[in-house]
Parts: C-alpha cells; sequence; structure tokens
C-alpha cells in the first residue's frame, strides 16, 4: 500500500495540541488592525479549537497528526 501523502495547504493551517485536539488560527488579523479595540486584537493572537464536526475531516486531510 502507497504513503499516505498529506495536503499541505492543510497542515500549514491547523496545528495539534499535545492533548490531540486541532487547533486553528483566527481570521480577521490580517491588516486594517488601527481601527480595531486592543482586546478584539489579542483575542485574535490566540489560536482556536476546530469543531468536533470537522475534526474528522481535517484528519483525513492530515493523516500524520
Amino acid at each position: 500500500m502507497p504513503k499516505l501523502k498529506t495536503k499541505r495547504s492543510a497542515a500549514k493551517r491547523f496545528k495539534v495540541s499535545a492533548g490531540g485536539k486541532i487547533l486553528r488560527r483566527k481570521g480577521w488579523k490580517g491588516h486594517l488592525l488601527e481601527w480595531k479595540p486592543p482586546r478584539r486584537r489579542r483575542r485574535l493572537r490566540k489560536p482556536t479549537l476546530v469543531s468536533t464536526a470537522d475534526a474528522k475531516r481535517i484528519r483525513r486531510l492530515i493523516p500524520n497528526l
């Protein structure tokens, strides 16, 4: 059986925590940050958990997690 290939686009966007949960970066942090409140910018810094419904599909894209 051939090796499983990782979808590189998914591998760049998602990380796995030590507990095995999948994390993703939040959107709306790319530009136009001057008018966004500091509290909002701080919250956008931290990664967020992927929903359990989507986690199964993401694991299929990244088999070596």
